[in-house]
């Protein structure tokens, strides 16, 4: 067996940076050796088995420790085996526990981006042999990190070692964790493209070296680099990501998707090719490529197949470079009705009959990616025919809907939330949906344009529904005002939907049914004894995260009698959502814990968005 030198390394932290490793200086005519990274503290040689580990860090019982003790003499099968068949922790736990008792540091794959550059190295059928992945390539100290799920197979690394001629550093990942990420990452045609057009970038960035600034834009636009941005791209559209973000780091340059709400890193890139990117991303959304310091913002479209997206961009310096954000808004699909969106039984009636009042206000809330504008574009749509004039100030226009008048405001030249309001009045509206309510101004407009007969819409950055006329007041409302115009507020979250290709039924455990029933109080089926949730196993189909596509979990609440008497008391959000609760207002995460029993979402996604 070859001699390993203990070497000091620090455990990875998830998404982070591999640290880089320090050349080791070889004769000529022998490969790179394998960086091992074996550092047992003090505390791992004391603890001489993985069930002494798991015991002293809480993660057994000593009586499960007794038990698989037992059934390992008896069975005479180790105890490693025996504790996989128990399921008593999960298999990322024992893959990290088991790391930690060798002194390899441990890598959680789903929290790790890919290089292009060190997948490039190792063909699939490699890494399926020895079920192991790339994930980082060090250009400068010549190094490749792969993460095994056996990273004590010496005849695995030596094979790399061998087939690359690199440094190799070996972490530690859970088995399924690397089964996975060979699926996922070698089926993407995003980081194969990517990887053979950073390939070709050296030229270009020859070529850059030599020229004027005037002339970068035109090399820009032949290089690979377009090749790049273009498959950034199109990988979005084909994810359904709503955001693209590409943020310079140190020693790469990170590129990030938001699918169904949550980030997702994809793709990590070199950083000789950061400049040449941001470039090609402002020469198309028509930025100044040569303004580094200041914030700038642009858009452009982009087509992939039959789908059309508007992309909206916002680049802003940051400490290693202009981070930029790419808002994908797309033309195709059409805008969702309110039942689509989630609304459903006594809050959808609630809404309905709130929007079929001829004025009033109707306030949407939630803090800001929460789908307020989506919603107000779905009653409006409800509302929108011939007969009635709509007029809406956005900041900024989303969607175009056909038939509504809609416009942007320009704080440039004075075209405001307030101001436009103010002009609103003059085009002989019927219905007016205001962006934002922000200061006393646009308040008070509001309020006014109510009284005079029409229906307003706007939306207030509250965090429940109870919470929007304590906060219309802070802003100098007059609360007698408020009781006579508002018609309801409607409060909302966006959950993840399970994905339908590998959904699954469970029994949960009995504290999550008493979670479920003390929420839900009245609400609770009492017939359902034996409650079913589910959940998404994980597939191909919605990139192994379990979940498919988004929707709402809202609460109504509809401004009656009682509740227009407590406004004039000046009243806190408590006292508010009490009375509405007590006149039959279903609150948002009783409605998120609805959609669990239904099986359209999970409980872990509800208490993420709606957690109080």
């Amino acid at each position: 067996m070859p001699d390993i030198q203990p070497v000091q390394q620090p455990p990875i932290q998830p998404g982070q940076t591999p640290p880089v490793a320090q050349p080791v200086v070889q004769p000529a005519a022998s490969p790179p050796p394998v960086q091992r990274q074996y550092s047992p503290s003090s505390s791992v040689n004391e603890t001489r088995t993985l069930l002494d580990l798991l015991l002293s860090e809480n993660l057994i019982t000593k009586e499960q420790f007794d038990e698989i003790r037992v059934k390992s003499a008896t069975q005479q099968k180790s105890e490693e085996s025996v504790l996989e068949g128990l399921h008593i922790i999960s298999e990322d736990k024992l893959s990290e526990v088991k790391a930690k008792l060798l002194g390899i540091p441990f890598v959680s794959l789903s929290n790790t981006s890919f290089s292009p550059q060190a997948l490039s190295h190792l063909p699939r059928a490699v890494v399926e042999r020895f079920n192991l992945i790339p994930f980082f390539f060090d250009e400068h100290a010549n190094t490749l990190s792969i993460a095994m799920a056996n990273p004590v197979d010496l005849e695995a690394l030596a094979f790399v070692r061998q087939k690359t001629g690199l440094t190799i550093k070996s972490f530690a990942a859970s088995p399924m964790d690397v089964k996975n990420a060979i699926s996922q990452q070698y089926r993407q045609e995003l980081v194969g493209e990517v990887g053979e057009a950073i390939r070709e970038t050296e030229e270009f960035n020859q070529q850059t070296k030599t020229v004027d600034s005037q002339k970068i834009s035109e090399i820009i636009k032949e290089a690979p680099i377009a090749k790049i941005v273009s498959t950034i791209l199109e990988y979005a559209v084909s994810s359904r990501a709503s955001d693209v973000h590409i943020e310079p780091q140190e020693d790469r340059l990170r590129v990030r998707y938001r699918i169904d709400g949550i980030l997702y890193d994809k793709l990590s890139l070199p950083k000789n090719v950061q400049e040449a990117l941001i470039s090609r991303i402002k020469i198309l959304s028509e930025m100044k490529i040569d303004e580094h310091r200041s914030p700038q913002d642009g858009r452009f479209n982009f087509k992939v197949g039959e789908s059309e997206v508007d992309l909206r961009i916002s680049v802003i310096p940051a400490a290693h470079g202009e981070k930029i954000v790419m808002r994908l808004l797309r033309k195709s699909g059409g805008i969702p009705t309110l039942p689509e969106l989630g609304l459903n039984g006594v809050a959808l009636k609630n809404l309905e009959t709130a929007i079929l009042r001829p004025h009033g206000i109707i306030i949407v809330c939630g803090p800001t990616g929460s789908g307020k504008t989506t919603t107000l574009y779905a009653v409006l749509s409800r509302l929108n025919t011939t007969r009635v004039n709509i007029m809406s100030l956005e900041d900024p226009v989303e969607y175009q809907i056909p038939g509504v008048n809609q416009v942007q405001i320009n704080p440039a030249v004075g075209l405001t939330f307030a101001s436009g309001l103010r002009s609103f009045l003059r085009q002989d509206p019927n219905i007016i949906l205001v962006g934002e309510i922000r200061d006393k101004e646009t308040t008070d407009l509001a309020l006014q344009a109510a009284l005079t007969g029409h229906l307003v819409f706007s939306t207030l950055h509250t965090s429940s529904a109870s919470g929007a006329l304590p906060r219309l007041i802070d802003l100098g409302a007059e609360s007698f005002l408020l009781a006579s115009t508002i018609n309801a507020i409607l409060g909302q979250r966006i959950v993840r939907k399970i994905c339908e290709e590998c959904k699954e039924g469970f029994v949960p455990p009995p504290q999550i049914v008493e979670e479920i029933r003390q929420v839900l109080g009245k609400l609770f089926p009492v017939s359902q004894k034996d409650i079913k949730l589910y959940r998404g196993k994980g597939c191909d189909a919605c990139g192994l995260s379990g979940y498919k596509g988004r929707m709402g979990i809202f609460e109504v609440l509809p401004v009656s009698e009682k509740v227009a008497k407590l406004v004039l008391e000046h009243p806190d959000s408590s006292s508010i959502e009490r009375e509405a609760v007590d006149s039959g207002m279903i609150t948002m995460k009783q409605d998120g814990y609805l959609k669990v029993l239904q099986g359209v979402t999970t409980i872990e996604e509800v208490i993420r968005v709606a957690q109080e």
